[in-house]
């Protein structure tokens, strides 16, 4: 019998192994000192060489191990199991389906590193997890969307695809912050892999050392911010066991500072969308707390509906029926159009640039139609 709770995300420290509990949560003074004042490459640099050649685990070790860093807060002899917050006695490891088992957040399969250490073995990355959660999982990348994923005993909170995998709201930034963890620590140094963060899914179809999506994960970084479960698990890791630290644990500004942050699409559309000469569009910019970095406007001469719109992750080059405009210029003409023929026009706002654009394609899309000169 599994036994099974719903546990909140909240830290009641009961005792840990090892380690008094006066030792716990705190900084270790100076860690970080060759890091301060860097970002970008620099700074990625500076951390893998804070936190590179932990001391490793065996696979075996690491079961004892995640009985300590992953145990339920509200009953000592229980692990929380990542992905569904379930509690589970520790004493009921293995490969049932009323089991929980160890979970590799960076897959196994992106990169073919197994269960060896370091990769295969560090405890930063690894979780218990529900046996057949943990299947459903697989080695899909991280993104939103897809099916509720049902299990034997209930709702998960989880999405998935044949392709990616939503954990729980819960755990969405922990993840991130994992996935950042991993590809700062292993920077290709003599017998390791150089692992990274993609941003695109179905990342390893051959066994790439690559993990996806980069954008939602630094979203859910953003979103989802570092708890004390986190906290307490990384001081463990740290004291009991590898002696390095997540940095984006301690600090979770080092993701924006490496990778740059990840904007929220725009909040509302534009206005009085119209056009005051046959070819010369013209808007009043959108208001609100997220403003867009500009806006993309697509033209057809069939009709408003034959206007496809646009797929984010996905930006669509300046043509003669497609005009990308910045944020503030409020005009757009169209040039070379054929003659005495009516041309409908819609206008996207969109967040960010490259594969990280985010359309605003929900509510009221403006819209305008003008007939070009004889």
């Amino acid at each position: 019998m599994k036994n099974k709770s719903y546990q909140a995300r909240v830290l009641v420290l009961l005792g840990i192994a090892f380690v008094p509990l006066w030792l716990l949560g705190q900084i270790p003074a100076g860690y970080y000192d060759a890091a301060n004042g860097l970002s970008g490459q620099a700074l990625k640099t500076a951390l893998h060489g804070i936190i590179d050649n932990h001391t490793e685990l065996t696979y075996t070790e690491v079961v004892n191990a995640l009985k300590v860093t992953d145990e339920d807060p509200n009953n000592a002899d229980n692990v929380i199991c990542f992905y569904t917050g379930w509690s589970y006695a520790k004493s009921n490891f293995g490969g049932g389906v009323s089991q929980w088992n160890r979970e590799h957040t960076w897959s196994k399969s992106h990169g073919n590193f197994g269960t060896v250490p370091p990769e295969g073995t560090d405890l930063h990355h690894l979780k218990p997890t529900d046996v057949t959660v943990n299947s459903q999982k697989g080695n899909k990348d991280f993104d939103n969307g897809g099916t509720l994923y049902i299990d034997g005993d209930g709702p998960t909170g989880c999405y998935y695809t044949d392709s990616t995998w939503e954990p729980r709201d819960a755990v969405k930034g922990d993840v991130a912050r994992i996935i950042f963890y991993m590809e700062v620590r292993y920077e290709g140094d003599t017998g390791e892999l150089n692992l990274e963060m993609v941003d695109y899914v179905n990342s390893a179809p051959n066994g790439e050392p690559f993990y996806g999506k980069k954008s939602t994960l630094l979203l859910w970084h953003q979103n989802d911010t570092v708890d004390d479960f986190e906290r307490n698990r990384n001081n463990i890791i740290y004291s009991n066991y590898q002696g390095n630290r997540n940095p984006f644990i301690d600090h979770p500004e080092y993701a924006s500072l490496i990778w740059g942050g990840v904007k929220p699409e725009p909040t509302n559309h534009t206005a009085n969308f119209e056009n005051k000469r046959a070819l010369e569009l013209n808007w009043t910019d959108a208001s609100g707390p997220d403003l867009p970095d500009g806006y993309l406007i697509k033209a057809s001469t069939v009709s408003f509906n034959d206007i496809q719109q646009p797929t984010d992750g996905v930006p669509e080059q300046d043509s003669l029926l497609v005009k990308n405009v910045s944020y503030g210029v409020q005009t757009c003409t169209f040039n070379y159009l054929n003659p005495a023929t009516t041309y409908y026009f819609k206008i996207f706002a969109y967040s960010n640039s490259g594969s990280n654009i985010d359309y605003k394609l929900d509510g009221t899309i403006m819209q305008s139609s003008a007939t070009s000169a004889p």
